[in-house]
């Protein structure tokens, strides 16, 4: 059986994306990615990419609806045969166009505990707000922001002394983590959506 195809979409450094592409090189992830695609030109993640011999495409927003730049994503996605899209630090919220050609196919991770601090800087929102743990989401994408069905959570104690960067590289670390194995469990069929409930079976479906 064919393995399964992975797109990769980053803004940035793209430290999840290496770190499913660790996975997937070492087996972890029975998967290819097959393309990684960014709307900032010099993104360190297209390096990354580069140097692991994986195809790598800067897509210029500049000039374009969010719907027309979406649609010449989807259309490398496509000619990639992508079965799975994984946001990986992409910045830019994606249009109904693109949610609707990829149902239940788009992961994103979120450094936060959803519904709980949604949107930019999830861990100063928490750091505020004075909560004790905090963490990080992997969802599926529906056409709200941070707001598709919860897939995989990892808590973080939050400390009396955390800045908002040693609570984020904290926070970062459990992303690493539970990113490939939400990954992993799509891949294996194990993934099973009702309504917002996500279950992980025990055998494929």
């Amino acid at each position: 059986m064919a393995k399964k195809q992975l797109g990769i979409l980053l803004s940035g450094r793209g430290s999840n994306f290496e770190a499913i592409a660790e996975n997937v090189e070492q087996g972890g992830i029975n998967a290819e990615i097959a393309i990684v695609i960014s709307d900032v030109a010099d993104a360190r993640g297209l390096d990354i990419a580069r140097q692991r011999k994986l195809e790598a495409r800067f897509l210029d927003p500049r000039g374009k609806s969010r719907e027309d730049f979406d649609r010449e994503v989807v259309a490398l996605l496509v000619e990639h045969k992508v079965d799975l899209v994984c946001l990986a630090g992409f910045m830019r919220i994606l249009s109904p166009f693109f949610i609707q050609q990829f149902p239940a196919r788009i992961l994103n991770i979120h450094p936060a505990l959803l519904p709980s601090f949604k949107g930019l800087h999830a861990q100063r929102q928490a750091l505020r707000y004075g909560v004790k743990v905090s963490g990080c989401s992997v969802h599926f994408v529906d056409d709200g922001v941070d707001s598709g069905p919860i897939i995989i959570q990892a808590v973080v104690p939050v400390l009396d002394d955390d800045t908002e960067e040693t609570l984020s590289q904290r926070i970062l670390k459990e992303e690493h983590r539970i990113y490939s194995q939400a990954i992993r469990w799509i891949i294996e069929d194990r993934v099973q959506i009702a309504g917002r409930r996500v279950r992980i079976l025990e055998t494929p479906v």
